[in-house]
Formats: structure tokens, C-alpha cells, sequence
């Protein structure tokens, strides 16, 4: 059976898995894939292998394409399986015809390399990705890769990109984006693609973007998807108690270190139960008091769901 076009089956909690690495420093793809294995056990719609959460940035592309190609394993059509791409075109490309000899079902294209390109830039990195393989393509937009409208519209008409994932949190600039691409009669997935995107759920909803990142799946999927569910049904009740007493706390205790949208998650994974191992460099390990910080924020969480029956 042909499985569906990939638009079609972005849908539900978005999982970002962290890489696996044993204390050699090597991968280890036996954790990465128990990794993945419970994530879309638990209720994941979509893993996104490789991407930042997962240190796109520190993996070989033997490394990537052994962890992609694990990914799809493990998912095994359950759900699709998108793949991080990145650094200039060339290389995107390299990585992309990895990702497509891996299984994948689509990309999630980081912003380029160092480079601060202009629009004209921009457009013609996207445009030649995507002309390069036949995955669909998602857009990511966040430090020096931040979209006009009109470039927006440009590639709602090139073929392969399907998506626009929003790391910025501009949120006039998206209904900009949204409201120039609906107006030529277009159309493009939308992604909120911040550090704890639940934090701005509602809003990111009320300009038409449902679809979000949690890293929080990673270390307490039965948190992220009672939030999911909360945003969903309109249970502002839920949303709130989650807001109030987990996310914001864990945004406030992410901000005390650098990485720790990275470093953060992966200890917690690790204080979980499963061992993926340390960060690489450049990132750095968190402070032990920080993560405790944090599993003390996921009892607490745990606990006062319980409380309301939610």
C-alpha cells in the first residue's frame, strides 16, 4: 500500500527524540531506538529524527543516516518520519539524499550555517532543496532564516515544500504569512516551533496554527499530551493548571543555562529511566540542581493533573 501524501499525515503530537550517544561518545542505536519505540508507543504522530533536540548539528552523516534509518525502523509506517536537514545547500542536499536512503518521508530544513542570506538567498537555498529529492520539504524559521510574506507565498508555489515551521515567535509577522499565502489561494502547513510551544498554544491556535513541537514528549509524553488534548478540546481549565503550575516554570528554570533546550531535555530523558547519554560539545551537561528542578516540576505536574481527574 502507498502510504499517504505526508501533508496529510502531519497531524496530533509532533515527537522530537534526542540522539543516543553510549559513553564512548559513539551513537548508541540501541537507546535511540527504545527512545523512538516508546514515543510512538506512547501516542507520538510524527517523529522528527535528527533535528535540533536531536543535535543535528553534532552528527557525522554516517551517523545521521544510521539514526534516520533506525527512526524508520522502529516507527515502522506507524507514523512518518521526518529528518532534520541543514548547513548550506550543498550539504542540505547531501543530507537530504541521506535521509531519502534512510526511508524518511520528509525533511525539516534548519536555517543555513552562519550566513545571515537575504531573501533572494533564502529562496533559492529552499528552492534548490527541494528540486533536489522528492521528500517534502518543512521550512524552519528562527534565527537568520526569517521569511517576508511575499518570500512565504514564493515557496507555498515550489513544489516539494509543504510546511512552515515558526521558531521566531512573531506572531504579526505569521498572520502576515498566513494571511498572504491563503489570499493567492495557497496552501502551506504551519508548525509553532518554539522552545515550549505549549506556553503559546493558544495563541499560535487563534491565528490558525495547530500543529506544535513538544519537547516535553520526550521526558513526560503523559504531560505533553494532556496538554495537546487541553488545546484541542478547548479545555481552557486544564490548559491553564498545566500553563500555570509546568510549563512556565520549566521556560523560567530552561532560561537559567545556555543549551538548555537541548541539555535540559536529554538529563530528564536520562532521569526517566532511559540512558541517551550526555550532550555533545559545543553544548554542555545542566546543573544537577536544574534537573532536579525539573522532575520535581514533573511530579508536581503529574499530581495536580491527577488531582483535577484531567
Amino acid at each position: 500500500m502507498t502510504p499517504a501524501p505526508l501533508a496529510g499525515r502531519l497531524d496530533g503530537l509532533l515527537f522530537f527524540p534526542v540522539t543516543a550517544f553510549a559513553r564512548d561518545g559513539s551513537v548508541d542505536l540501541a537507546a535511540f531506538r527504545a527512545h523512538v519505540r516508546a514515543g510512538v508507543d506512547a501516542g507520538a504522530a510524527v517523529v522528527f529524527a535528527c533535528c535540533g533536540t536531536g543535535e543535528f548539528h553534532a552528527l557525522t552523516p554516517e551517523e545521521f543516516r544510521d539514526c534516520v534509518a533506525a527512526a524508520v525502523e522502529e516507527a515502522a509506517g506507524r507514523v512518518p518520519v521526518v529528518a532534520g536537514t541543514g548547513y548550506g545547500t550543498a550539504l542540505a542536499v547531501h543530507y537530504a539524499r541521506l535521509a531519502e536512503e534512510a526511508g524518511a518521508d520528509g525533511l525539516l530544513a534548519m536555517p543555513p550555517y552562519l550566513v545571515v542570506p537575504d531573501q533572494a538567498g533564502l529562496l533559492r537555498h529552499y528552492t534548490e532543496l527541494a528540486a533536489a529529492t522528492p521528500l517534502d520539504v518543512i521550512v524552519y524559521q528562527r534565527d537568520n532564516a526569517v521569511l517576508t510574506p511575499d518570500t512565504a507565498v514564493a515557496l507555498a508555489r515550489t513544489d516539494g515544500v509543504i510546511g512552515l515551521k515558526d521558531g521566531l515567535g512573531d506572531l504579526g509577522l505569521m498572520q502576515r504569512i498566513v494571511s498572504a499565502v491563503r489570499s493567492e489561494g495557497l496552501d502551506l502547513l504551519y508548525f509553532n516551533g518554539l522552545p515550549t510551544a505549549e506556553l503559546t498554544g493558544a495563541a499560535y491556535r487563534g491565528i490558525g496554527v495547530t500543529l506544535y513541537s513538544s519537547a516535553v514528549f520526550c521526558f513526560a509524553p503523559d504531560l505533553a499530551l494532556a496538554c495537546h488534548r487541553a488545546l484541542a478540546s478547548g479545555d481552557d481549565a486544564t490548559l491553564d493548571l498545566l500553563v500555570d503550575c509546568f510549563y512556565r516554570p520549566l521556560a523560567e528554570l530552561r532560561a537559567q543555562g545556555r543549551g538548555y533546550a537541548v541539555s535540559l531535555v536529554k538529563a530528564a530523558v536520562r532521569r526517566s529511566g532511559l540512558d541517551v547519554g550526555e550532550v555533545r560539545p559545543p553544548l554542555s551537561e545542566p546543573a544537577p540542581e536544574h534537573v532536579d528542578a525539573l522532575m520535581l516540576l514533573v511530579e508536581r505536574g503529574r499530581a495536580l493533573l491527577e488531582k483535577a481527574g484531567a
